[in-house]
């Protein structure tokens, strides 16, 4: 691994990091619902913490920070408006006359993204799996294994909320919502795993030096 390369990662994930807080500032001045907001963004705000306290502890490589940001700005974006409202999708759902804001659908899909190269990474530093068909069905598992842990969560919420969970949930009157925010994280998964699996073997083996 040439310093170089090492130094300009760092100076990414700084950047990023700028980026993410930026835009956590933003998010958070005047949001539509302050409840909301807070049930939203509270896991973002926790995962950043084990981020930042494990960076050189187990660093992880450029592609996974930079879907790591960008899974959180979605969110962060989403706890501003909350995710019915948000104003480009807005304006889709009018412009095509779809039938709900579909921002929520579209950030299920980069979770799948995020999760998938996150988990790879993770599994192949830190376990016996190695590249193959094997790592690729517990990536995959692993992704749908979140997305319904979520679920559990938005429900629980919800039972506790009551009438007031329907921001939070995003259901939009779609009584299919939680088998679509599954489905579409693990489309993004198995999209991520056929698209990036290549480039991010070059990270790892650059940055991390890792023999995948």
């Amino acid at each position: 691994m040439e310093i170089s390369s090492l130094k300009l990662g760092k100076l990414i994930h700084f950047f990023l990091l700028i980026i993410f807080f930026i835009v956590f500032i933003w998010s958070a001045y005047k949001p539509y619902q302050l409840g909301t907001w807070f049930l939203e963004v509270t896991p973002i705000v926790l995962g950043t913490i084990i981020i930042i306290y494990s960076y050189n502890k187990f660093r992880l490589t450029t592609p996974v920070y930079l879907l790591l940001c960008l899974g959180a700005i979605i969110v962060l974006i989403g706890g501003h408006y909350t995710y019915g409202k948000v104003p480009l999708f807005n304006w889709l759902q009018d412009s095509f006359n779809l039938g709900r804001n579909y921002y929520d659908r579209f950030g299920h899909f980069v979770n799948g993204f995020v999760w998938a190269l996150t988990l790879r990474e993770i599994l192949l530093r830190t376990s016996p799996f190695q590249k193959g068909k094997l790592l690729i069905t517990v990536v995959l598992g692993l992704v749908l294994g979140v997305s319904a842990l979520y679920e559990l969560v938005e429900w629980c919420v919800a039972i506790m909320l009551g009438g007031d969970a329907e921001a939070f949930l995003g259901l939009q009157g779609d009584i299919w919502d939680t088998q679509w925010d599954m489905f579409l994280a693990l489309a993004g998964a198995v999209i991520c795993l056929l698209s990036l699996s290549s480039i991010h073997d070059q990270f790892l083996i650059n940055e991390i030096d890792v023999t995948v």
